[in-house]
This record gives C-alpha cells, sequence and structure tokens, in this order.
C-alpha cells in the first residue's frame, strides 16, 4: 500500500493546528510573554531553526510570531498549547 503524499498547504495548515496568522491580533489568543520566550528559545536551540529568517524548517513559521500563540504547538513536540516547554 503506497502511502499519499501531503501537499505543502495542506501539511501547513496542519502545522498550524488551531493557531492562525490572525490570532496574533486577538490578545485573548495570545499567551504570556514568558511562555513566548520560553518556546522562542527551544526553537533557537533547534536543528530545524534558520536564525536568519527565524523561521522553522518543520512547518514553515515564522517563529518569532508563532511562539505567542496560544493555541500554535511545535511540529516534532518541544512545546505544546499555551503549555511550558515539555523539555
Amino acid at each position: 500500500m503506497s502511502e499519499e503524499k501531503t501537499s505543502a498547504w495542506k501539511q501547513w495548515k496542519k502545522n498550524l493546528g488551531e493557531s492562525r496568522p490572525w490570532h496574533l491580533i486577538d490578545p485573548a489568543q495570545r499567551t504570556t510573554n514568558d511562555i513566548a520566550a520560553s518556546r522562542y528559545d527551544l526553537c533557537k536551540g533547534c536543528e530545524h531553526f534558520i536564525s536568519a529568517t527565524t523561521q522553522c524548517t518543520k512547518c514553515g513559521c515564522i517563529m518569532k510570531a508563532k511562539t505567542l500563540l496560544k493555541n500554535a504547538e511545535c511540529p516534532i513536540g518541544k512545546w505544546g498549547q499555551d503549555l511550558t516547554p515539555s523539555m
């Protein structure tokens, strides 16, 4: 049985989880600055992080923005929805 290849668009939408870019302008959808900073610190130490663009090669997101979103998650499980980092 062959696996169906997921399009880049579908993968990007899946990686977003419950978060959407427009949630950045809704204060109720944002996490605390401490949690965002902890998440971003984990991202900066990750092998999938591109420091020049602050982008993740796994999810394609700009991590300075994604780490601020309450319902965002790391695609490889380093941090989850509005929780402290898991590592």
